[in-house]
Order: C-alpha cells, then sequence, then structure tokens
C-alpha cells in the first residue's frame, strides 16, 4: 500500500483519519476512513437513548420540519443526550462522553457515518450507488476515489433521501422516484429509487463551501480563476445593468461564478433569484427574494415549474432577475422577454465556449429566433479541466447583433500555456452601450474600470473575502465611490476605511 495523504476531521464532536492509499488490489485509488467503532452491546444502549430522547425533549413537528429551526433542536438535545449517557455509561470518560453524544446527533439528526464525509472540506462529491457497493467519494486532489463506508440497506439509503427532501418541502416515493434537494448546508442532493437506478437506491451529494466563493476567492493567485482586470470589466457590466449568462460544463463553477458577480448588483435595487433547488447565497443586506420550484404531489397537484416563477415574477417589480439554469425553451422565451422589457437578468446554460453558448439558445430544444440574443450582452465561460480539477473561467465574449444574425466578439480568452486569461480583443458593445446609457467618455471608462480593480486587489490583499464583506465594501463604494477609491490607493486600513 502506497499512502497519498493522511489528514484529521471532525464532526458533532466525533473525530476521523483519513488515509488516501493505492492500493494493488484496486483499480482506483482508497479514501479510508477510521473512528471509534462503537461496540454492539453500546450500541444497544445508543438505540435505547435516541428513545429516551425523543421521550424526555420537547420538540413539536413544525421544529423537526423546518429546516432554520435545526440548530435550535440540536441544541435541545445535546444536553438531554450528555445527561442520559452519564446515567446509562457511567464509565465513560469526558472524551468517550462527547464521541458518544455526536455519534446520537449524527444519527438523530443527519445521515449518520456519512456526517464525516460530509464534513471533509477537501471533498466535492459523495456517491450512494446501492447498498450493495462501497460510497464513493470525488477528491479536490486525487478525483475519484472508492471508501471504507456504507450504508447497510436499500431501505436506509431510501430513508435517507426521504428525510433530506422532508426538509426542504420535497418528496421521493414509488410513484416520484426522482428527487433534486438540498442539504441545510446548501449542498445539492440528487436521489433515485429502484428500479430506475437498476443497482439500488441512491443519491449524489454535491458539497458547497460552507462559506461560498465570492469573486476575490476567484482572483486570488492561487486559485487564479480569473484576474482583477476581468472582474472589474464583469462588475462595470453588472453594475450598469448588462445581460450576462454564465457557461460551462458539469462542475465548472457556473453557480459559483454567477453568484460571486451578484454581490455587485447596487444595494437600491431588488433581486428576484428563480432556482430548482436553492444553492444562490447573497450579501445579507441585498433586496432579494429567492424563489424556488416545487414538485406537483403523487395525484399530480400543487407543482410549481421554473416558468410559472418567471411569470411571477414580473410582476413582483425586480430590477434584476436571476435564473438558476436555462433548459427550456419556455424558460428562454420569458427569460429574453422580461430583457427586451427592461429588466437586468443573469442565468446559467450548459456550454463550453461562447459559440456553444448562441448555438444551445439557437438550436433545439431551447430554440430561440437568432434575433432574441440580441437583448444579451455578454457571456462568460467556465471552464474545468478533469485530469487536474483546476477551474478557469475560459472566455468572456460580447453578442454583436448583425441584422438578424447574431456575432460574438471574444474580449478576453484562457490560454492554457500561460494558465492566464488574456485580452484578445475590444469590448466594443459594452463601451458603445455605456457610453450611451451614461454618457461617460473612454477615459471616464478607462478611470472607472482602474477605480474597480483597484477596489478588488485590496479586498484580496486585505483577504475581504465572505459573501457580506465584499458584498459592503460594493455597497460603500457605490455610496461614495470617491472617499473609497481614495481610501484604497492610500492604504487605509480596512476598519478605518469600512469599519470592518
Amino acid at each position: 500500500m502506497k499512502v497519498l495523504a493522511k489528514y484529521v476531521i471532525q464532526s458533532e464532536n466525533v473525530p476521523a483519519e483519513v488515509t488516501i492509499a493505492q492500493r494493488e488490489e484496486e483499480y482506483i485509488n482508497t479514501y479510508e476512513l477510521k473512528h471509534a467503532k462503537v461496540m454492539e452491546a453500546t450500541n444497544v444502549v445508543l438505540n435505547f437513548l435516541k428513545e429516551k430522547i425523543i421521550e424526555g425533549v420537547d420538540i413539536r413537528i413544525s421544529e423537526i420540519m423546518d429546516p432554520r429551526e435545526a440548530e435550535r433542536v440540536k441544541e435541545k438535545i445535546i444536553p438531554t443526550a450528555h445527561e442520559l449517557v452519564r446515567k446509562e455509561l457511567p464509565g465513560v470518560n469526558r472524551d468517550e462522553e462527547d464521541i458518544l453524544v455526536g455519534r446520537l446527533v449524527q444519527e438523530m439528526l443527519g445521515l449518520g457515518e456519512m456526517e464525516l464525509l460530509l464534513a471533509d472540506d477537501e471533498l466535492e462529491e459523495i456517491v450512494v450507488n446501492s447498498s450493495k457497493e462501497p460510497i464513493y467519494v470525488y477528491h479536490k486532489k486525487f478525483g475519484w476515489l472508492k471508501t471504507n463506508v456504507s450504508v447497510t440497506s436499500e431501505e436506509q439509503i431510501h430513508n435517507y433521501a426521504s428525510i433530506i427532501g422532508r426538509k426542504v418541502g420535497k418528496q421521493i416515493t414509488n410513484l416520484n422516484p426522482l428527487m433534486d434537494a438540498r442539504l441545510l448546508s446548501g449542498s445539492r442532493v440528487n436521489a433515485t429509487l429502484f428500479p430506475i437506478s437498476s443497482k439500488g437506491n441512491g443519491f449524489t451529494i454535491r458539497k458547497f463551501a460552507k462559506d461560498p466563493w465570492t469573486i476575490i476567492n476567484f482572483i486570488n493567485p492561487k486559485i487564479n480563476t480569473l484576474n482583477a482586470e476581468t472582474a472589474a470589466v464583469i462588475w462595470q457590466a453588472v453594475q450598469y445593468e448588462m445581460n450576462i449568462i454564465v457557461g460551462g460544463g458539469t462542475a465548472s463553477g457556473k453557480t459559483s461564478f454567477l453568484n460571486a458577480i451578484l454581490a455587485f448588483c447596487p444595494p437600491n435595487q431588488r433581486i428576484v433569484s428563480i432556482e430548482d433547488t436553492r444553492e444562490l447565497v447573497l450579501p445579507d443586506f441585498l433586496h432579494w427574494t429567492p424563489l424556488v420550484t416545487r414538485e406537483p404531489n403523487p395525484e399530480g397537484k400543487g407543482g410549481v415549474e421554473m416558468l410559472d416563477l418567471m411569470i411571477n415574477s414580473l410582476r413582483m417589480r425586480p430590477d434584476r432577475i436571476v435564473l438558476g439554469e436555462i433548459r427550456r425553451q419556455r424558460d428562454a422565451e420569458v427569460l429574453f422577454e422580461a430583457m427586451h422589457t427592461g429588466h437586468a437578468v443573469c442565468g446559467t446554460l450548459h456550454a463550453d465556449d461562447a459559440m456553444q453558448v448562441k448555438s444551445r439558445l439557437t438550436s433545439p430544444p431551447i430554440n430561440l429566433p437568432e434575433e432574441m440574443l440580441g437583448a444579451l450582452q455578454l457571456t462568460a465561460v467556465q471552464y474545468r479541466q478533469r485530469r487536474t480539477g483546476i477551474r478557469r473561467t475560459y472566455e468572456i465574449a460580447e453578442f454583436m447583433p448583425e441584422g438578424k444574425t447574431m456575432g460574438i466578439n471574444t474580449v478576453y480568452k484562457w490560454d492554457p500555456k500561460s494558465d492566464r486569461l488574456e485580452k484578445v480583443g475590444e469590448g466594443l458593445r459594452l463601451i458603445s452601450e455605456l457610453s450611451m446609457h451614461t454618457g461617460m467618455s473612454m477615459k471616464e471608462m478607462r478611470e472607472d474600470l482602474d477605480d474597480k480593480k483597484d477596489v478588488l486587489n485590496y479586498m484580496s490583499e486585505h483577504q475581504i473575502a465572505s459573501v457580506n464583506e465584499v458584498g459592503k465594501v460594493v455597497a460603500s463604494y457605490y455610496r461614495d465611490g470617491g472617499r473609497v477609491t481614495e481610501g484604497v490607493r492610500k492604504k487605509t486600513p480596512p476598519q478605518k476605511l469600512f469599519g470592518r
């Protein structure tokens, strides 16, 4: 066995050691989780304690079903669990007591042993294919790995999927064997039941960072997804209400990029977002209404589709509409109609480059007339290299109306040799529309971009990177740009400049 990496993780005071290894008998590298195992006799006591906790803790059904009450429910259970463990297992020391209580919390409020996998920040995906196979994980550095963890029965997999669904108002049954949902942490879950999934019941958890990435994470030289100059161009486009579609392949960072650039929205504007599964996280102080679709019940009633929400959002007086993902013709038609009626619109689309963004929008199943694309100003395409796992902004391009057809003007493109996003053209439409709508001269546009670039570099240097912190700096810039840019250039400390 060759050990590739070793580190420690912890969930609910339950520590575990992770060993990533290359074994001769395996065709795929392994992810081995070692933690304190509970003996069978102790396990019987823990099952007894679960019943006692349920009897002894005053928890309403509404609290269990409401994801916003999760922490309060946990706070009620933990003291009772400690008291019962000390009473029923008087010989355990404090560390053992913490581990046993942690196990109880994991099993009563979470996904059991899988909570340890969810606590590993190096994992991006956790996949359960069936009870007959081990769980697979996708590691940021080592790719797909086979674990030594499994779920014991098909019934338990179904139970976990149902628990996840109920907390966000979704259900998975034999009549509705497919489900998209999310965990309280924001991670996305897709579940399927047998016989649709022919190996057995299963689900896939796509983990999202506890603290969502911001534009400052993207321009961090260690991450190098894009640079400050390009981020400043995107900031300018968002500020002045350009319509933007973020393209990219699966897991390329489309939603993360969209989430990051939405922090550039002025705080005096109303944002309405529409998603199948809630993923966006915007600064607390923004005027934001998130809407989420709903599956119909077993009788086929009560379903709320993305199209319903989009049509409804137009009656909510939004300044900006954000669509999680464009998939169908009807969604795209309403979205582009919103653009034509003066709303600033952002969304995501599966496409590998700017030309493919155009092709996907004008070909089946979306199949929009090409002239409708005239309302779309910019596309930013994300790229993920599967071999190394790196994510880059591959291309930033403008849509240029040419009569009834649509040309593409590429402004920035990623160079794989230098691993840099290089400028390959001028932003012709951006310059033209900014000049027309704001009256700025070329010199003033350039100065505006320089100011934004300086503010972004300042945030990067001072590690101002959380969603709320970045949003507050942007809001301060909108309120008094002269004071902020002057303070940035004078290297005024953040505490003095922003009260941070």
